[in-house]
């Protein structure tokens, strides 16, 4: 049972990956955004965490947690990630703890990928 190839096949395994490559390369940048996202996001979370724990010690007020934090942030990303960072006294179940956060926007790859910004804090309980 030999089948003879006619030639109505011929050039089909291009087009195929070809299209198939496309939706990989898609995925793939996907990913790449995702994880890229994620990175900023946790390098932010601790570098807020550390600027409020920092806050938090005898003898330092708000404003030095927030120096410490801008100065984390810039060590490992842009300074622009370091533009908007605030500290403040908050209010937790009436114990006064230091909140520093932290507001930057979402690196897009392209147009694909979420559009907005980033906010993210931490708390300490302040030290007498």
């Amino acid at each position: 049972m030999s089948r003879v190839l006619d030639g109505r096949d011929s050039g089909s395994a291009v087009v195929e990956f070809v299209l198939v490559s496309v939706l990989v390369v898609v995925l793939l940048l996907a990913v790449v955004q995702l994880g890229l996202a994620l990175y900023i996001r946790n390098t932010l979370v601790s570098a807020a965490g550390e600027g409020a724990r920092f806050a938090a010690a005898a003898d330092r007020n708000p404003e030095d947690g927030a120096q410490h934090t801008r100065a984390l942030i810039s060590q490992t990303l842009p300074d622009s990630y370091a533009d908007e960072v605030y500290a403040g006294y908050t209010m937790v179940d009436g114990v006064q703890t230091v909140e520093v956060e932290v507001r930057a926007s979402l690196p897009v790859f392209g147009w694909l990928g979420p559009s907005g910004s980033l906010r993210v804090s931490g708390h300490a309980m302040e030290e007498s």
